[in-house]
């Protein structure tokens, strides 16, 4: 080899020699340093190394604003305008083992005004678990129907249905445990079964947080089956139980039923989603003293345009401690979705009570987002 680059030297030397008298600022070519360096070294030159950029250890960090405008009939404040909520996610994966999603809400107190800092949820999840298992450890909204695991401005009407609220109260199902979801090995269609075990819920008229070991137990099977190309039907079962606020306990069974379509040469134009709930509530407050009673909600999302959705609900709720005090209430929102990052929603609601005077609401909502933030549970 070292032979061959003596040949080969003159040779170059001559060529560059040559073409140098038309450029003289080439006094050497890169030709002729590669060979020269390579008989110093008696081997060939390796091949330039590309470097890697190091790993970007920051989270994806975003923001939601929840800015509302509102109108109620009765009292004597009717209008009033206020920032609900900011919310702040901070979302990454740990290793190749865990990721970590964690979500910090500043939220306004609907009586003091104040507006206070909380963990609305904080968790790892796991990646690498055999036999199709994911275990989730933190605070985190409990895996109950369709509406309590996603966050409120996700949602396509403003307020909640009554029997949700009545069961679980405006902040929901949200609580401290483990859960741990299984992927059955189902063929035909899509189903998971989630265990959670939580501590207890410190704001909640159905469940309770003592001083004591006992704890909030719930299961959940999600059935999601592919009717054709452009639908989907989900049907989900959920039971919970837990200690109440008088030392007794509490049971709930939950079923929801989603029909979802989405036709495949319009799906940026038109889309329907027909969503159900209902709620069967077991409630013991004494030895001698219990409760049932239900409720239930159903809505329709229509897409009319790109942008614009139409919601139309129904709520129908008894409450927990007394099944003869029946509410019942009628809603419509108009939906204008600007881009993935910005909503405004119109709501308007009629609600009947049969211990109380009928009464009206009204809500101006708009959303936007900044910064990275993830899909939200399907």
């Amino acid at each position: 080899m070292n032979k061959l680059l003596i040949v080969l030297l003159p040779a170059c030397f001559f060529c560059q020699q040559l073409f140098s008298q038309t450029d003289s600022t080439a006094t050497d070519s890169v030709l002729l340093k590669q060979i020269t360096e390579q008989m110093q070294a008696g081997n060939p030159q390796p091949a330039p190394q590309t470097n890697r950029s190091p790993r970007n250890s920051n989270p994806d960090i975003g923001v939601v604003a929840d800015f509302r405008g509102s109108y109620i009939s009765e009292g004597k404040k009717n209008f009033d305008a206020y920032l609900d909520e900011a919310e702040l996610s901070f979302q990454s994966v740990v290793d190749p083992y865990i990721r970590a999603d964690f979500f910090i809400s500043f939220s306004r107190d609907p009586i003091t005004h104040k507006y206070g800092a909380e963990v609305e949820e904080g968790y790892l999840t796991t990646l690498t678990l055999p036999a199709k298992l994911q275990l989730k450890v933190g605070k985190f909204r409990e895996d109950v129907g369709k509406i309590n695991p996603v966050h409120p401005h996700a949602l396509p009407f403003v307020d909640l249905p009554a029997a949700y609220v009545n069961y679980f109260g405006e902040e929901g199902l949200n609580d401290e445990g483990a859960s741990l979801s299984w992927l059955t090995p189902a063929k035909s269609f899509y189903q998971e079964l989630v265990f959670q075990a939580t501590s207890g819920a410190s704001e909640s008229p159905s469940f309770y947080r003592g001083d004591n070991n006992r704890f909030i137990y719930l299961a959940h099977l999600k059935n999601v089956f592919t009717l054709n190309d452009n639908a989907t039907l989900e049907l989900g079962f959920t039971g919970i139980s837990g200690p109440n606020d008088s030392s007794a306990n509490t049971n709930i069974a939950a079923a929801d039923l989603t029909y979802k379509w989405k036709p495949v040469q319009m799906n940026t134009y038109k889309s329907l989603v027909w969503q159900n709930e209902f709620f069967y509530s077991n409630a013991k407050y004494a030895s001698d003293e219990a409760h049932n009673s239900i409720g239930f909600y159903s809505f329709v999302e229509d897409q009319i345009a790109k942008r614009w959705f139409i919601t139309g609900r129904y709520d129908y709720a008894q409450k927990p401690y007394n099944k003869n005090i029946l509410e019942q209430a009628y809603s419509l929102t108009a939906g204008w979705y600007a881009t993935e990052f910005q909503k405004i929603e119109i709501e308007a609601k009629h609600t009947t009570v049969n211990v109380e005077p009928n009464y009206n609401q009204a809500w101006l909502r708009w959303i936007f987002i900044i910064g990275a933030h993830g899909a939200h549970q399907y």
